[in-house]
């Protein structure tokens, strides 16, 4: 297994289990995974929350996947409101043509839980910094690159005023290890939001 591919699987474990420890003892049997990619995520939180039905979303559906993932044209989710306990994304809002339309499409679609993992920044810097690694790690994928990352924290801004309240928000995220984490980690959140 190449090196690129333990590394990414790291990480994504890493993502999982920062999931998992912030939904500990909450209750959800219904999830929704948006921009599921090739399933591995909604695959693991099935697995580590066994009593869990996840359905998996994207725009593009890769030839391989740990799990059925449904396509959908990105323009509306396809399932009526409130259909879930939880809908999450990781690293997808900063892709959508419409982060904040996106996001309130999410909103719609839970009856009680938001979930994030993505990216914040507040310098030049740190914008051109999620530039580089996104081109690093989705152009081989066929992903454009948007550049929508979240300026400070503007996304959980929204969320509060949409009728949501902040259970948790992970800032600095630890998904990164070693001397690339120290650098970048500062650039990585996750949040749960529950409807009020």
């Amino acid at each position: 297994m190449a090196t690129g591919r333990v590394d990414a699987l790291a990480y994504r474990s890493r993502i999982v289990s920062q999931f998992e420890s912030l939904l500990h003892g909450q209750d959800v049997t219904k999830i929704l995974d948006v921009g599921a990619g090739d399933g591995w995520i909604a695959n693991q939180i099935s697995k580590r929350l066994p009593k869990t039905q996840v359905t998996a979303i994207d725009v593009q559906i890769r030839e391989h996947t740990w799990r059925p993932v449904k396509k959908y044209d990105g323009d509306r989710i396809p399932f009526e409101d409130s259909s879930f306990d939880l809908v999450y994304a990781s690293d997808v809002l900063h892709h959508a043509h419409d982060p904040a339309r996106l996001l309130s499409d999410m909103m719609r679609c839970t009856s009680r839980f938001l979930l994030l993992k993505d990216h914040t920044y507040s310098t030049p810097l740190g914008w051109l910094t999620l530039g580089l690694l996104d081109e690093l790690g989705n152009r081989r994928l066929g992903i454009p690159s948007r550049y929508h990352y979240q300026h400070r924290f503007t996304w959980a801004d929204h969320i509060e005023t949409s009728g949501f309240k902040r259970v948790s928000l992970v800032h600095p995220a630890e998904v990164e290890d070693r001397i690339w984490g120290r650098w970048t980690n500062k650039l990585q959140f996750v949040g749960l939001w529950c409807r009020t």
